[in-house]
């Protein structure tokens, strides 16, 4: 399982605005350059952030990007799901059904277990806590 480029790219996007100042808006173009991310994608990452809540956005001369909530109620799962949607590490976690095996399955409760274990550790880890870590290439990288 790897996660994709446009999930990577908003957990970046997100860090940098995490490591700002509360409510200081930044250009896209500034986390674009710094992170090496095309411009094009991250209009759309932005936009994906913004319909989930999870960023604002303004235009104009003092426009540009900032957090709409504070780093500590941000987890790492909120900005996965608004990318790429539920996480799961088979499809039989989300759909029993989807298995032909369903309920004879030996590896069902393992995936579940697995799928549960991620999820749980995605969402307690928060943007406060990467930030007071210092170093997101350790967490991420592609």
């Amino acid at each position: 399982m790897q996660i994709t480029h446009q999930a990577d790219y908003a957990i970046r996007t997100m860090f940098y605005l995490a490591r700002l100042e509360a409510n200081k808006k930044v250009a896209t173009s500034q986390i674009a350059e710094e992170y090496r991310i095309p411009a094009s994608f991250l209009t759309k990452i932005i936009s994906q952030l913004s319909v989930a809540g999870l960023i604002q956005t303004s235009r104009g001369a003092h426009g540009g990007v900032t957090l709409a909530r504070s780093p500590e109620t941000i987890s790492l799962l909120d900005v996965l799901v608004a990318i790429d949607g539920p996480v799961a590490l088979n499809e039989c976690v989300d759909d029993p059904n989807s298995c032909p095996l369903n309920s004879d399955c030996v590896l069902h409760r393992f995936w579940s277990d697995a799928s549960e274990e991620l999820v749980n550790r995605l969402r307690t880890t928060t943007y406060d806590k990467l930030v007071k870590s210092g170093d997101l290439s350790s967490i991420l990288t592609i």
